[in-house]
């Protein structure tokens, strides 16, 4: 079964049931509130749209999860309505395929 979030103009969109993070549907500034999973989330930074923000308290460690997927581990903890990025997320992804020009993917030479 499809889990979808209407994008109700509260200016946040939670992608899939488990994710710690939502992502702003809006440019959202710090102190605002907007509801997530019916559950109120103060902003401490401003979040520009597209951008996310978590929706829990996450430990350092700990995966961050968007659509159901870890995109990365906090590298220290992250409290609710903080901006996530890359201050605060080391990515999980490795840099070992790359397309060629047929769109394939080639294993990179190091």
């Amino acid at each position: 079964m499809a889990f979808f979030q209407k994008t109700d103009g509260s200016g946040a969109l939670l992608l899939a049931p488990g994710d710690n993070i939502a992502v702003a549907t809006r440019e959202l500034a710090a102190g605002d509130q907007v509801m997530v999973a019916g559950r109120p989330i103060t902003l401490r930074a401003k979040v520009d749209v597209g951008h996310k923000f978590a929706v829990r308290h996450i430990e350092q460690g700990e995966r961050v999860v968007k659509y159901g997927a870890p995109i990365g581990r906090a590298t220290r903890d992250i409290e609710p309505g903080e901006y996530v990025h890359l201050h605060n997320v080391g990515s999980d992804y490795l840099p070992t395929y790359t397309l060629d020009e047929g769109h394939r993917f080639l294993k990179e030479a190091h």
